[in-house]
């Protein structure tokens, strides 16, 4: 590129790039619109391409600023690595965050990264957002949100993703279900039972996925759009359902529920940690990326 070419707009070419909107580049930079299209228009005029043009969704990336993209991104997080390395973050003040779960991440997880930021930061203060998986892109890529945890693929080059733990499945009934009271359940007798299932983007496809395996999808009964509502019917009803392991043994302890043993092995999911890449995350950012893994990274 030349040079001459200042830092600044390399970044405002990636923030661009994955934002696809000048107002959040210039939210993340912390600049003015009118300074971020002036950039785009010294970018345009260097290097005699349009690089972006509107459309229904934002801004749409041209094929030249495809081609450039990669290597500017690459070069960027070298930078920014290389100066948030020394970098330290104050965490001893009031600072916020704000992340997005699912409703089983608010059960499951919510717990452990309070636990973490609370002797990290005691003054800190978190917002969290539901986890909605066809905005997550947008929500972390403009700063809405810092961090996602979530079961769900985000593939999308303006992420980072970080596997944290892997999560199995158990059955879930009455804890008196007059049928299914003791013990791991064999294919025959689930096959007699009527079942609750989670519907939706979920992130947790495969128990959906077993049903349908096993011929037993004929045998659902009752469809819900959250997890969290499971516990409720099941309790009171002699439906059974299909949670994830962890936070089947969570309910359990809070509901007079049972878990049990599947009579056939499902494809575990892996829950992962998502947050933009640089250069638009932050040193809090990256703080705040440091005290999820160490609250869920491996668990067991």
């Amino acid at each position: 590129m030349g040079a001459e070419f200042d830092l600044n707009l390399i970044r405002t070419f990636v923030l661009l790039y994955e934002t696809r909107s000048v107002t959040a580049a210039a939210d993340v930079l912390g600049v003015t619109q009118p300074t971020v299209s002036y950039g785009l228009g010294k970018l345009r005029r260097r290097l005699g391409d349009e690089l972006f043009v509107r459309g229904p969704g934002g801004l749409v990336p041209s094929s030249e600023a495809e081609r450039l993209y990669p290597p500017l991104r690459t070069a960027i997080e070298q930078l920014d690595v290389t100066i948030g390395a020394a970098t330290q973050f104050d965490a001893t003040g009031p600072v916020s965050f704000s992340i997005g779960l699912s409703d089983l991440g608010e059960v499951n997880s919510l717990p452990l990264i309070l636990a973490e930021l609370a002797v990290r930061a005691p003054a800190a203060t978190l917002q969290v957002h539901a986890f909605d998986i066809d905005t997550a892109t947008d929500e972390l890529t403009r700063g809405r949100v810092d961090a996602i945890v979530a079961s769900p693929i985000l593939d999308s080059v303006r992420l980072n993703r970080i596997p944290l733990f892997t999560e199995g499945y158990a059955g879930m009934a009455a804890a008196h279900h007059p049928r299914l009271s003791a013990g791991t359940p064999t294919e025959a007798e689930l096959r007699a039972e009527r079942l609750i299932v989670v519907d939706g983007t979920t992130g947790h496809p495969a128990p959906r996925r077993a049903l349908n395996t096993h011929g037993l999808e004929g045998n659902i009964a009752v469809r819900v759009t959250r997890f969290a509502t499971l516990p409720y019917v099941v309790q009171d009803s002699e439906l059974v359902a299909i949670v994830p392991l962890r936070i089947a043994r969570a309910l359990a302890r809070t509901h007079p529920v049972r878990t049990f043993e599947l009579p056939w092995p499902i494809e575990p999911a892996e829950v992962a940690a998502y947050t933009r890449r640089t250069p638009g995350r932050s040193a809090a950012q990256a703080w705040f990326l440091d005290v999820i893994l160490a609250a869920l990274q491996d668990l067991p």
